[in-house]
């Protein structure tokens, strides 16, 4: 038999309505065989996920305070799921046992880990399916990092011995036995680890979207659905905003050549979006997506005759890492070189910084601009198309945006430009009507 992996995000497990439509899409492919639940999400726009109400359990107790009155609209949310869902059921045992963690002050990650792990028993049990404990199968290592190939050898034994099985997601285990979370995204990776671990020809992503948007709907209208997307595309524009799957989440799968497909729990008869090693047929609108971010600021060093001095680049760089930065990009010329770094990296130790680089390279001039925005413009089909950059070059000439930085990589995935954050959003519609037939 087959075996797909499937991931339901908190929005597909928010409430017992959206447990059953869960339920139906499993059900309906024998194949999918694995899943992996997030804690409830928002059931409305001002409700509050049941992961923000456990931390507020962790900061009441730090306080001092009784965690009562915000544990009780957990246990109530839970026991609410269960009534609606008809099974005969009690999280009363597990209840306790978190509520004593709680107060005798368990770690933080133990504590966001629950809303996981509780949410997953219950699906368990309402699809008659095995549970088995994240924490029981994915490891970190000693300085924290995920261990993945001890996760994939003892993960692929514990899940060979279940037919059908739930995990939670978001968490695994230290060396000395205590719960550890993943960052961002935690429970796509826990997916992605899955899929690996039981050799999957398929890892569904579930969530409340139809697929990757080839631009933010907050500022284009009504963009396209991506319909194929290659693993590098999607780090892409991951790394540059596209918030649907968190870049982290693809390494487990890549590794393993396995492909996934974004899909919406609440419209299943959609094709969604097939992220893919590679892709053989050429993109339509040449570019597979557009994204951005804002809060960059750029350091430009000018000095004369930089080009022929050896290791000036080096400096500079020694400066940055000296401060603990990260940078973006590295624009140059003749006798300037940029360094385009995250504002909020800077704020406090720019000066600190700007003096050191003078002393270190003997600079003619370094300033700082800040309020500069990121965009990408990224294509598998872009290396074969003759004047795509100056399509997107004309595009924003026509649309008035004065361009302060561009950036090409060698595989020519993907073109960069730096903007004024008040020309961003103009930016991403200029591209995107460029480069997609819109009905406007």
């Amino acid at each position: 038999m087959s075996i797909k992996a499937l991931k339901f995000g908190g929005s597909s497990l928010a409430d017992a309505e959206h447990f059953k439509k869960v339920a139906a899409i499993i059900k309906a492919d024998e194949s999918r065989r694995y899943v992996v639940a997030s804690a409830p999400g928002k059931r409305y726009a001002d409700d509050i996920k049941v992961t923000d109400m456990l931390y507020a359990c962790f900061k009441a107790v730090r306080k001092k305070q009784d965690i009562e009155p915000h544990f009780a609209k957990i246990e109530q949310r839970y026991n609410q799921i269960i009534s609606e869902l008809g099974i005969d059921f009690s999280l009363d045992e597990e209840f306790a046992k978190i509520k004593y963690a709680i107060n005798h002050y368990v770690g933080e990650d133990y504590i966001a880990s629950r809303g996981e792990y509780l949410n997953s028993m219950i699906l368990a049990k309402y699809l008659g399916f095995d549970f088995i404990d994240a924490e029981d199968g994915i490891f970190f290592k000693e300085n924290g990092t995920f261990d993945s190939e001890r996760t994939n050898d003892e993960l692929s034994a514990i899940l060979l011995q279940h037919e059908r099985a739930v995990i939670p997601g978001f968490y695994g285990t230290m060396p000395n036995g205590t719960i550890k979370t993943f960052s961002r995204g935690g429970s796509d990776i826990t997916g992605s680890i899955v899929a690996r671990a039981v050799d999957a020809e398929l890892y569904e992503n579930w969530t409340d979207v139809s697929g990757m948007l080839m631009a933010d709907p907050r500022i284009v209208k009504n963009p396209k659905v991506i319909r194929v997307i290659t693993y590098n595309e999607l780090r892409e524009l991951s790394y540059m905003g596209a918030t649907v799957l968190h870049d982290e989440a693809i390494f487990p799968v890549r590794e393993a050549r396995i492909p996934i497909n974004i899909r919406n729990t609440n419209a299943p008869e959609d094709e969604g979006t097939m992220i893919v090693p590679f892709a053989d047929k050429p993109n339509e609108n040449v570019i597979t997506g557009v994204a951005g971010k804002v809060g960059f600021s750029i350091i430009n060093i000018d000095k004369s005759m930089m080009n022929s001095e050896v290791g000036f680049g080096k400096k500079v760089l020694k400066v940055i890492e000296n401060h603990e930065i990260c940078f973006e990009h590295l624009p140059s010329g003749i006798d300037t070189m940029s360094v385009v770094v995250s504002t909020s990296d800077i704020d406090a130790i720019r000066e600190d910084m700007v003096n050191e680089m003078f002393r270190k390279t003997k600079a003619d001039y370094i300033n700082i601009e800040d309020g500069l925005a990121l965009i990408a413009v990224v294509g598998r089909s872009m290396v074969s198309q003759i004047g795509t950059a100056g399509r997107v070059f004309s595009a924003l000439g026509n649309a008035g945006v004065n361009i302060k930085m561009i950036d090409q990589g060698s595989s020519e995935l993907s073109i960069i430009v730096g903007v004024n954050e008040a020309e961003y959003a103009t930016t991403i519609n200029a591209i995107y009507k460029e480069f997609v037939k819109t009905n406007e």
